[in-house]
């Protein structure tokens, strides 16, 4: 009897074990079948389509939401992905000075993608959307047409397309990026004036406040319109890489300090250098006034650069002498010689192609052979740009003054009120080349939304007493805020609405005239932005008029170029005092020159 009863209870124990190895053995199938499931939904996710996606919304998303999920999908898409045995470029001890090459060779051989990708990608697909929707034919500088169409014969027909392509994307540079001086002495427009008490902080580097170049970056200067001649030729530079145009900025050297002096950007087609001038907002004529220089040309003819002055006004600084040997500056950041990012490129193909990477060491060694060229490096200006935004974050979160100087001027598109979201999106649309309404998506495009932007005064006025108003642009009487507070509040809400205004007003008219439609453009441009009886005045800034004035005086003059009106054109070129002066008594001239070489009574005396 014990013994069958040891039996049973054997029996027992065994069915229970058996059991418990049941549901053990069931779990580890539904913990296999989970890990399939999971496995297989990667497979069928299409990371990149998602990184893309998320680019084309970017500025409709949360910032760190959006961060969070664009590197996520990049390092999954990543994950089955290896390097060879490639080094990184040499060319990062060039950048050493502000940035330790062990730093910069850390972020360039991180093979998983990290925060600042994002931003880093944002730019390549922005400049990669405006560069294809600007190169068509209508984008042409008048000037240079018949000379284009004269080279056609005589260059291959790659090199002219890419010719072509670079004065196009020159052009636009010029036309929709306002000029501001290097190293202004006031505070910059559309900023308010430095308030009083206000400390101007001091940088590491050997920055300045509002110094050249690097107080934003080229995604800034093309996101607000304005920038100064290093930042147009990081925006004009950057929609050349998109395009596959080898485009650099050329620099003299001091032969008592090595400092290193801007003055050009070199496009590379062939085996010519063509010289195109920022600063001036113009190309640069070659000799007898024809087409655009070469750097060969500029080296060994005296007059290229001679002609760049005008008579009793301006002086060019530089010579022949000068340029007889030059540095180019390639204006790349780390990321973009990163393995990770040439990994990527080649995996960005149809409508989600970009340039990501760049083979600096491949074309430093096309560059280098270029006569005239005394080396290559990368420029440092991009990577300053990043050190001053940091330092002057820090700095305004010492001094609220410094907060509300810098918050002042852009907080009209880059704030999150309903407003500025509605103006940052209008602006999204039209650096894509959407104006009009996408039916496929449903999508408004940039012309109505900046329309909606030119509240009447009497609205602005009125933001007081309109709740709906004081909500859009944040307007709230928190508890405990007396009246003083409340209506310095109120008037700072209706600056920015004049701003907004002024800003939408702008930008309108620059699509009209991308939109081929000059005459509209004239109007606008002569009617709504530089009439005094009509344009917004913004207080906060001395009642002064929009930090658009000489653009729109210059955009007016290359409306009325285009519709035949030549003689009001150079009247507007040689206003006095406009911040590109120089360069448009230049196109005066050119277009003078132009004018006489077309007139009949010329052309019968020419032999």
């Amino acid at each position: 009897m014990p013994h069958r009863k040891f039996l049973l209870l054997g029996l027992s124990a065994a069915v229970m074990v058996a059991a418990g190895c049941s549901d053990n053995a069931a779990k580890v199938r539904a913990i296999e079948r989970q890990r399939q499931a999971r496995i297989q939904a990667d497979t069928t996710v299409d990371h990149l389509g998602e990184v893309h996606s998320l680019l084309t919304r970017l500025v409709e998303l949360n910032p760190q939401e959006a961060q969070r999920e664009v590197i996520y999908h990049l390092n999954r898409w990543g994950e089955s992905k290896t390097f060879g045995d490639e080094k990184v470029t040499p060319l990062l001890k060039t950048i050493s000075a502000v940035m330790p090459e062990e730093q910069a060779r850390a972020l360039t051989e991180q093979a998983s993608f990290v925060g600042s990708d994002t931003d880093y990608l944002r730019d390549c697909y922005l400049f990669r959307q405006i560069s294809e929707w600007i190169d068509r034919e209508s984008g042409e500088d008048p000037l240079l047409k018949d000379w284009l169409n004269e080279i056609e014969s005589r260059l291959p027909e790659e090199e002219v397309v890419k010719l072509r392509t670079a004065v196009r994307m020159f052009d636009w540079t010029v036309r929709n990026v306002g000029y501001e001086p290097l190293q202004p002495e006031t505070s910059l427009l559309p900023h308010p004036p430095f308030p009083s008490g206000m400390s101007i902080p001091e940088f590491s580097l050997g920055m300045q406040f509002q110094g050249p170049g690097y107080r934003q970056t080229d995604y800034e200067t093309v996101w607000r319109g304005l920038g100064d001649s290093q930042q147009r030729a990081g925006v004009f530079t950057q929609l050349c890489r998109q395009a596959s145009i080898p485009a650099f900025v050329l620099a003299t050297q001091s032969e008592q300090d090595g400092t290193l002096t801007p003055w050009s950007v070199g496009v590379l087609i062939g085996k010519s250098v063509y010289l195109f001038e920022p600063e001036l907002g113009c190309y640069i004529p070659g000799p007898g006034q024809e087409g655009i220089a070469t750097l060969r040309q500029a080296r060994s003819d005296a007059s290229v650069l001679r002609r760049l002055n005008v008579v009793s006004y301006f002086d060019y600084p530089v010579s022949k002498s000068d340029v007889q040997q030059s540095i180019a500056l390639l204006n790349v950041t780390p990321e973009a010689v990163s393995l990770r990012m040439k990994q990527l490129e080649s995996g960005l193909t149809g409508m989600r192609r970009m340039k990501t990477f760049v083979d600096v060491d491949a074309l430093a060694i096309e560059i280098d052979a270029v006569p005239g060229i005394a080396g290559v490096r990368l420029w440092d200006v991009p990577v300053l740009a990043e050190v001053y935004a940091a330092e002057l974050k820090a700095a305004a979160g010492r001094d609220p003054l410094l907060t509300f100087w810098s918050r002042a001027s852009w907080s009209i598109i880059e704030d999150m009120t309903d407003n500025a979201k509605l103006l940052a999106l209008a602006r999204w649309r039209h650096l894509h080349g959407q104006f009009d309404k996408n039916d496929e998506e449903d999508a408004e495009g940039a012309r109505v939304l900046y329309l909606r932007q030119r509240a009447p005064e009497f609205e602005i006025e009125d933001l007081g007493i309109d709740v709906n108003l004081q909500k859009a642009y944040g307007v709230r009487r928190e508890l405990g805020m007396d009246e003083k507070q409340y209506e310095m509040q109120l008037r700072y809400a209706q600056d920015l609405m004049r701003m907004g205004k002024n800003a939408a007003t702008y930008w309108v008219s620059l699509i009209q005239y991308d939109d081929g439609r000059y005459e509209t453009a004239q109007t606008w441009f002569a009617k709504r932005v530089l009439d005094s009886e009509l344009i917004s005045r913004r207080e906060l800034t001395g009642d002064v008029l929009s930090p658009w004035v000489a653009a729109a005086r210059y955009n007016l003059a290359r409306s009325l170029e285009q519709s035949g009106q030549v003689d009001e054109a150079i009247k507007l070129y040689k206003t006095d005092g406009d911040p590109q002066e120089h360069g448009n008594r230049l196109r005066a001239r050119l277009l003078d020159k132009r004018r006489q070489s077309a007139s009949p009574s010329d052309a019968v005396n020419q032999p």
